[in-house]
């Protein structure tokens, strides 16, 4: 659509004539963009927290061997990786590719002399786990797992550690099968006691450091090898590109693979806020539209006479089409500033948001702003706001001159 320079005045006119009318609009139109805005950058920052917290914990690509993902063992470690310091070494040749960390799953009972608890364990290499988990890993008591330390130490999980009365310092023994099908144990001491953020994960999480984990099932076997990348948007290509290196030797998935959680949240605030999202577009349509339709009602006569003049019924519905978008150009302009105001107001704030279902702790309230999705928002408003204003107009452009000068 082409617009001059003299239709477009005309047009910003045109929306001046009633102010009030046009403010109404214009209010309209800015709160609902900035609710759409403010919803949409509060479940960005939920999907990033979520992406991360779930790479950080399995790695962005992990390795496995064949039937290794499955979890159907009918000894521990059946489908386990053998040469895995080998494996991690060609991993870490890769470009790209910043740490490769070797898990061990394993599971049994663990006992301070009185009482047993079922607990769910992971061998890992201490020095560079928990730098990875970063801040998804909080400490309770004592400290964590210290590389090549004297004695075998091992990180509770909050729950499983109240169950059996356990705190740093105490000596408990782990028992376990080996790949053999025997039973072994080991005697292991307390160095520290965290929560995963997750309650169920706390009532059976025990870390030891991967040697421990080997020793107790007598294997040097590991379950995975978590590669760590430079990016984290990297990590489909990268794994990939480590299936065409690997054919059928290996298998290797990326994080999305393993992150229920994340594809469950996800799935579930896009119908949310979606749906939320036509809802307010619907609103802002309506306001455009009931505004127009007033306008060319009561301007009947005028289009009338500019029919008159030679004026085209498409002329016509151009300039009504330019009043509305002009409209909700406003409108959604104002909105994005003023979800972008909110959104450093709720960051300043520091407001915390509940625990979710499942989870032991809050996260904060902050809304990610990106230009991507602001200016999807602010060209939708306004190309909506044009098409009510079109559709609105069409009718009273098409009528006849004579109709439309008698229009009362």
């Amino acid at each position: 659509m082409r617009i001059d320079v003299t239709w477009l005045a005309m047009a910003l006119k045109n929306t001046l004539r009633n102010r009030r009318r046009s403010l109404v609009t214009v209010a309209i139109a800015a709160t609902g963009t900035a609710a759409a805005l403010l919803g949409a950058g509060f479940a960005q920052y939920t999907y990033q927290s979520l992406a991360e917290s779930a790479a950080r914990d399995t790695g962005h690509v992990i390795v496995a061997a064949p039937g290794g993902f499955d979890g159907i063992d009918d000894t521990p470690l059946q489908h386990g990786l053998q040469g895995g310091p080998a494996l991690a070494r060609q991993l870490l040749a890769r470009s790209g590719v910043r740490r490769v960390l070797p898990r061990l799953q394993f599971s049994g009972l663990l006992s301070n002399g009185e009482k047993s608890e079922v607990f769910v364990g992971t061998g890992v290499d201490p020095a560079q786990e928990f730098a990875v988990r970063g801040p998804f890993i909080k400490v309770i008591a004592g400290d964590l797992l210290e590389p090549d330390a004297a004695r075998p130490g091992i990180v509770l999980g909050k729950t499983l550690a109240r169950s059996l009365g356990a705190a740093p310092g105490n000596v408990l023994t782990l028992l376990s099968t080996t790949t053999g099908g025997s039973l072994n144990a080991v005697d292991v001491t307390v160095t520290g006691v965290v929560s995963s953020g997750f309650a169920e994960l706390d009532k059976r999480m025990a870390l030891v450091d991967l040697a421990t984990a080997q020793g107790l099932l007598a294997t040097d076997r590991v379950s995975t090898l978590g590669v760590y990348l430079e990016a984290l948007d990297d990590s489909a290509a990268t794994a990939a590109a480590l299936r065409g290196t690997f054919g059928k030797r290996y298998e290797v998935r990326d994080w999305r693979d393993l992150a229920q959680v994340y594809a469950s949240v996800r799935g579930l605030y896009d119908r949310i806020f979606g749906f939320l999202g036509v809802i307010v577009l619907v609103i802002v349509l309506g306001a455009v539209a009931n505004t127009l339709a007033m306008a060319v009602v009561e301007r009947t006569r005028e289009i009338g006479a500019l029919r008159a003049m030679g004026t085209t019924p498409r002329e016509v519905m151009r300039l009504f089409t330019v009043e509305g978008m002009a409209l909700g150009a406003t409108g959604a302009a104002l909105g994005m500033l003023g979800a972008a105001g909110i959104g450093v107001v709720l960051l300043a704030a520091g407001i915390q948001m509940p625990p979710p279902p499942g989870r032991t702790g809050g996260y904060p309230l902050d809304i990610v702003i990106t230009p991507a999705m602001y200016a999807a928002a602010g060209i939708a408003v306004t190309v909506l706001a044009g098409i009510a204003a079109l559709a609105v107009s069409r009718k009273a452009a098409h009528r006849s001159v004579v109709e439309a000068l008698a229009h009362v």
